[in-house]
């Protein structure tokens, strides 16, 4: 595996004589980031109008539907009143709002403190910002292991994704994705600091941000390895030892609260039916599904997850730096080893975007030989995730 402090020096394109032409009449140039982005606000945008048409259709609220969907709810009232809500359905079923990290809900607050926006809008921008931070910091650590076509590439399969309708909600995924996507980017280039503080918090986003801090450990703990003998550096101590303590200081915080400090945020999450049976629970419904079907949503997150797995392995054949191994490994295990709602793990994979690295190279190797070929599966892509995406929200009526 490549570490962390050898990773090969990004690939750097030399613009033909046309391009210097064009640049030096214009006086300057866009940086490749910026189509990056541009390509994934795009490609949200369709999708936003999409869903906004669709909803509509069905005599439904665009904004209503995107401010305040599921979770979104939750999040909204601890933003507006702390951790006060539980809802009882039975002794072995209750949904506490414990069970859902604060950074969110406290940027949510922020903004609401300060403008004059509603929760939900206030959700949808703090969502829709964090998602724009996310694709600079996809493109970066593209950019930096393979160039900027790849990178650039990266950010729109991501964007492009059957579940990246979430991207555009009032959800947790995109704020993790943003710093995880940052700490990785500060491991590559050996800023141990700015990765574990990103890393802590990104443990502070989700129950599943502990990923990043496991990446930044296991990138520590290998660049300490390389380097015995010799000194290693304070920052990279430090970083290490920040990256950890977002997701283990709120975890620490329900436990204590519960009367059980090690033990009382898993209860709280095995009251909402959620616990880590090592895919006990995964593999009894996806028996289920194959042998006696059920809603459309089910069956399309069995295929997700399985292409999941495979584009895992081929990232490890690609011999991907160990931290992205590490961070789309611990997200891949706590998704397929956790009991629960299945039709929710594709989206609790969607800042594994590292998955995308094989795919995002296969394309732009396609593009250069066969531009149409390209075009047509950028075409189907943004069909299904567009479709797909108006269908979850508006119409499947499933948790998300």
């Amino acid at each position: 595996m490549t570490h962390a402090s050898t990773l090969p020096a990004p690939v750097v394109q030399k613009p033909a004589d046309g391009d210097r032409a064009r640049a030096a009449r214009s006086g300057r140039s866009v940086p490749a980031v910026v189509y990056a982005l541009g390509l994934f606000v795009l490609a949200r945008l369709v999708g936003v109008l999409v869903l906004a048409g669709t909803a509509r259709a069905h005599g439904k609220h665009p904004l209503a539907l995107l401010g305040r969907s599921w979770d979104s709810l939750w999040y909204l009232g601890i933003a507006a009143h702390g951790y006060v809500r539980a809802q009882h359905f039975r002794p072995t079923v209750v949904h506490s709002d414990l069970a859902f990290f604060p950074l969110y809900p406290g940027l949510v607050r922020a903004v609401t403190a300060v403008t004059p926006l509603s929760g939900g809008a206030a959700g949808l921008l703090v969502s829709w910002l964090a998602a724009a931070t996310a694709a600079c910091g996809i493109y970066a650590v593209g950019a930096r292991l393979h160039g900027r076509a790849v990178g650039t590439t990266l950010v729109l399969l991501w964007g492009l994704l059957p579940h990246s309708v979430v991207l555009s909600l009032a959800y947790t995924e995109p704020v993790l994705t943003a710093f995880a996507a940052w700490s990785l980017y500060a491991v590559l280039t050996g800023r141990w600091l700015w990765a574990g503080t990103l890393a802590a918090l990104a443990g502070l986003s989700r129950p599943n941000g502990f990923a990043v801090a496991a990446a930044v450990l296991a990138a520590a703990a290998c660049e300490v390895w390389r380097r015995r003998g010799r000194k290693v550096p304070h920052s990279l101590w430090t970083g290490a030892a920040l990256a950890p303590l977002g997701w283990c200081g709120y975890v620490l915080w329900v436990g204590r609260r519960q009367g059980d400090p090690l033990g009382g945020y898993f209860e709280v999450q095995r009251l909402w039916g959620s616990r880590f049976d090592f895919g006990v629970g995964a593999l009894r419904f996806a028996r289920h599904l194959l042998l006696s079907g059920d809603r459309f949503v089910f069956p399309m997150s069995l295929v997700i997850v399985a292409a999941a797995v495979l584009l895992y392995a081929l990232l490890i054949a690609d011999r991907a730096p160990l931290p992205l191994l590490v961070h789309s490994g611990v997200l891949l295990l706590i998704a397929l080893g956790g009991a629960g709602f299945f039709e929710c793990k594709p989206r609790f994979l969607l800042p594994a975007f590292p998955l995308l690295l094989p795919l995002a190279r296969a394309l732009v190797r396609t593009a250069r030989a066969r531009p149409w070929h390209a075009v047509l599966v950028v075409g189907a892509l943004a069909g299904l995730s567009f479709a797909y995406g108006a269908y979850l929200v508006v119409i499947a009526h499933t948790p998300l």
